[in-house]
């Protein structure tokens, strides 16, 4: 993925903001310097990421633990994650952030937020996967935003949704997928991207057209709205929806947690895919640390046994054959949509807002 340098953007949810800016967790306090801030030998520092759900925040505490860091993190949703990284900007909390994609690390480096490091592995991944100028944000994981189905549901795939827009447009789906309940998360506005680029005209509003937003309208009318606390998988193995939304490794997880099988549906025009960067926070006071801990990370070892563990396709070149050879294969399986990044990182916060007030119940 190859973008543009983009002017600074206006971040939506203000009060999502403020909140990020003076709720801090109390994991997150700031050390009081570099070489202070060390827990029984351990350097620590402060990550934020919202790739650290489903047991990878505990796996890679206590693998860097061997390494030598102790790790706070903080778990938070992507767009949670860049607000907060945004409104902390004159007096940074975290150290290193991690699991956001492109159109959100193109942001924080547009307002300065990101502190320019070129880790050991650099020369072992593809750098136009990430900051264009090789400079600033590194990628580490590439993945395939899906919509999944409970194949009980289903009396063949033939039955089952072929593309998103089944899902709002065939009487058989309505009311029987899960729509989201907030738009914070990267996988719910990679989502967005992928519907709403379909509709791109440059004379519409906000860049698309009215087809567009009486679509985006359309899916949030006909969805289940998600619980909170309550997940998707749970949902549809207690027969209360057939479909939604997921990434990969998700997937992967979630039918061995919840002893159902799903399938991932393989629309004509392609799927989006998620790749996953990471990057030191500008004004760290922990900048030798942090970058010891992005070589570390990012490396062929330790990415290789990420994939493993849960379900992902490194980009570091020297990872592949160590990896997960299944996720691999099945990241490679779907077809890339062709979306216009460009315009998804102009206007994604303006569709979020519109979404937030006009659509999402």
């Amino acid at each position: 993925m190859n973008f543009p340098p983009f002017a600074k953007h206006r971040i939506f949810a203000a009060a999502s903001a403020l909140i990020a800016g003076s709720i801090l967790l109390t994991a997150c306090a700031p050390g009081a310097g570099e070489s202070a801030a060390k827990a029984d030998g351990k350097e620590s520092l402060v990550v934020y990421s919202n790739s650290v759900s489903d047991g990878r925040g505990a796996w890679l505490t206590a693998e860097a633990a061997h390494a030598g860091f102790d790790l706070q993190l903080v778990d938070l949703g992507g767009g949670e994650v860049m607000n907060r990284l945004s409104a902390e900007k004159n007096n940074p909390v975290a150290d290193v952030t991690f699991g956001m994609n492109n159109v959100y690390f193109e942001k924080l480096k547009a307002q300065d937020v990101l502190e320019p490091y070129t880790p050991a592995w650099s020369g072992e991944v593809d750098a136009a996967m990430g900051d264009q100028d090789g400079k600033t944000f590194w990628p580490i994981v590439r993945e395939p935003i899906m919509l999944v189905y409970n194949q009980a549901a289903f009396a063949s795939a033939d039955a089952a949704p072929q593309d998103w827009t089944d899902l709002w447009t065939k009487d058989q789906f309505k009311g029987r997928y899960e729509v989201p309940s907030a738009s914070t998360g990267a996988t719910t506005q990679m989502v967005y991207a992928g519907i709403l680029s379909r509709y791109a005209d440059p004379n519409g509003e906000l860049g698309v057209s009215q087809q567009g937003w009486d679509q985006m309208a359309a899916y949030f009318k006909n969805g289940s709205t998600a619980v909170k606390g309550e997940d998707l998988y749970a949902r549809m193995k207690a027969g209360k929806v057939d479909a939604g939304q997921m990434w990969l490794a998700g997937k992967n997880s979630r039918e061995a947690e919840y002893g159902i099988k799903s399938e991932a549906v393989r629309p004509k025009i392609g799927v989006p895919y998620s790749v996953q960067h990471v990057a030191m926070v500008k004004g760290t006071k922990k900048a030798k640390t942090a970058q010891k801990f992005i070589d570390w990370f990012g490396s062929a070892k330790v990415q290789a046994a990420w994939s493993n563990k849960f379900f992902t396709a490194p980009t570091n070149k020297e990872a592949l054959a160590d990896a997960n050879q299944q996720a691999i294969t099945q990241t490679n399986a779907f077809t890339a949509q062709d979306i216009d990044w460009a315009l998804v990182a102009e206007n994604m916060d303006a569709w979020v807002e519109k979404i937030e007030l006009d659509y999402r119940k």
